[in-house]
């Protein structure tokens, strides 16, 4: 794998010394690790298309985009679509 050199200040790269030496990493593995963890702009909107689908699909309702984001929660709203549509198959 190519490697490359950034330029950071003095104290930071001390940190990130640090930080690597107490998890038994090099500074690099631990940068690599650490931008592992953030995922970029379209990955973020790939897992929450990827999520929407997901719910879905285990609700078996149609729920547009527009729906979603106009939910201020979400979670909350999905449980009460959720408990309405089991009261309706119980009825």
């Amino acid at each position: 794998m190519a490697t490359t050199t950034i330029q950071i200040p003095r104290e930071t790269r001390d940190h990130l010394a640090e930080l690597a030496r107490e998890r038994g990493l090099t500074i690099g593995q631990l940068v690599e690790a650490l931008a592992g963890q953030e995922p970029t702009a379209e990955q973020r909107a790939q897992r929450l298309a990827a999520a929407r689908e997901h719910v879905r699909k285990v609700i078996g309702l149609e729920i547009s985009d527009a729906e979603f984001d106009q939910a201020p929660d979400i979670l909350a709203n999905i449980y009460k679509i959720a408990a309405k549509k089991a009261r309706s198959a119980a009825a």
